[in-house]
C-alpha cells in the first residue's frame, strides 16, 4: 500500500471525499493493524456549510477542523459515540471529510472485540460504528495520517478502479432541516453492502 501525501489533503474536501472511495483507512494497535476499504464519506465546508461544525467560525472543539491538512479531527456525538473526520485544504480553513462506512480488510477479529455479536457487514457501516471497529477515541483527536504515526489512509492496486467506478452523490445523513441537509455531498460505492445504508 501508498500512503497518500499531504499534496492529496491540500484540496477542498468535495474533491478528498470522491478521491477517498476505494481508499484503505489503517490504525495500528500496538502489534494488532485494523483496516477498512472506505466505501461512504461526506464532505463538509466549514464557514459556508450550516451542516459543519466549523460554520460559526473556529472554537476549542473545532480548532483541528481548521488546521494543517492530513489530519483526524474527531469528535464525540450524541453523549455515546465517537466520529472521524479527516482534515482538508489549508490551515485556516475548514475542511473536512466524515469517514461514515468502510468494509473491513484486515483485523477483522480485533474489530469483533469492539463490536461483540455485530455481524461483519455491519462492524464498520456508520460512522460510530467505524471508530469503535477500529478503536478511535478522544486522544486521537489531531493525530497526523502523514508522519509515519499509528493512522494513515493508503492506496492499492485496486483504489484506481473504485475511483473509476461509479459513485453516488446523495445528500448527508442525520442532519437537521435547513442545516445543509439538501447538499449533495455524500458520496457511496452504490449498492455497496458495507455502506451505512443502501442508495
Amino acid at each position: 500500500m501508498k500512503r497518500l501525501p499531504r499534496p492529496f489533503y491540500e484540496r477542498d474536501s468535495l474533491s478528498v471525499a470522491r478521491d477517498l472511495i476505494g481508499c484503505i483507512f489503517v490504525h495500528r494497535l500496538g502489534n494488532v493493524r485494523v483496516a477498512v476499504r472506505l466505501v461512504e464519506v461526506e464532505a463538509y465546508r466549514g464557514e459556508m456549510d450550516p451542516g459543519s461544525h466549523g460554520y460559526g467560525g473556529m472554537t476549542p472543539r473545532t480548532e483541528v477542523m481548521f488546521g494543517a491538512p492530513g489530519q483526524l479531527y474527531v469528535y464525540f456525538t450524541y453523549g455515546m459515540h465517537y466520529c472521524a473526520n479527516v482534515v482538508c485544504d489549508r490551515p485556516g480553513v475548514c475542511e473536512a471529510v466524515l469517514l461514515r462506512a468502510g468494509e473491513p480488510l484486515e483485523g477483522i477479529d480485533e474489530m469483533r472485540v469492539r463490536r461483540p455479536g455485530i455481524s461483519d457487514r455491519l462492524v464498520a457501516a456508520g460512522p460510530a460504528r467505524l471508530t469503535t471497529a477500529m478503536g478511535i477515541g478522544k486522544d486521537d483527536n489531531g493525530a497526523s495520517l502523514l508522519r509515519g504515526g499509528d493512522f494513515w489512509i493508503a492506496e492499492d492496486d485496486e483504489t484506481g478502479e473504485w475511483r473509476a467506478a461509479e459513485v453516488a452523490e446523495t445528500v448527508r445523513v442525520g442532519l437537521s432541516p435547513g442545516k445543509g441537509d439538501d447538499l449533495p455531498w455524500r458520496f457511496v460505492v452504490p449498492g455497496h453492502p458495507y455502506a451505512s445504508r443502501r442508495t
